[in-house]
């Protein structure tokens, strides 16, 4: 039996059901017949390989409905939301961040991040650009494209920052390599200078 991804109780245009499969897919939006669907993903989570679909929908009377995140616009903010309040706390671990296996576990979460938030933003631009008589996806929309900024800010600083670390630990092994290497120069000229001598 075929998974029903849209909750069936939305009396949404039969093409939206027709183009949804048995998985979420990539982020996107539909139009038809003065009807709105975004299919969204909620922030990934660590080590999160399969994306959790979200579903907004808005019907021809403008009433906005979301499958697991209330109804009304406030379903789509709160949406936003999560992807903001996630990159903050991931910008707090940066801050406090010293070593470069710190930087790396924020790297590797922070990176799916971004990535989602560039799609969102995408997706609000194309549901803009097929809806333009739609007039809270203006706002929406922008509050998307601060949130795709911030996150490659944040990346750009995390990159930058784990490659100074790494930087810094391959000249300490250089100094601590180089202090070894002076050491056993001194203990062979000693050798060489005792060791005749003992023999003697």
């Amino acid at each position: 039996m075929a998974v029903e991804l849209i909750p069936p109780l939305w009396k949404v245009p039969r093409v939206f059901r027709d183009r949804m499969g048995e998985q979420v897919g990539r982020q996107r939006s539909m139009a038809a017949d003065g009807h709105l669907l975004l299919v969204l993903h909620a922030p990934p989570k660590p080590n999160e390989n399969q994306r959790h679909g979200r579903f907004f929908w808005r019907d021809a009377e403008g009433l906005w409905t979301s499958k697991d995140r209330g109804t009304g616009l406030n379903a789509l903010n709160k949406h936003l939301e999560d992807y903001e309040e996630l990159i903050a706390a991931l910008d707090r671990l940066e801050e406090k961040a010293t070593s470069s296996g710190e930087y790396f576990a924020i790297l590797e979460q922070l990176s799916p991040v971004q990535r989602a938030a560039t799609n969102l933003h995408r997706v609000l631009q194309e549901a803009r650009e097929q809806c333009p008589d739609i007039r809270e996806l203006i706002n929406l929309r922008d509050r998307a494209y601060g949130i795709e900024r911030t996150a490659e800010l944040l990346l750009a600083e995390v990159k930058n920052a784990l490659d100074v670390a790494v930087a810094k630990r391959a000249e300490e092994q250089a100094a601590s390599s180089h202090q070894m290497s002076v050491s056993s120069h001194r203990l062979n000229v000693l050798v060489a200078i005792f060791f005749p001598l003992a023999t003697l």
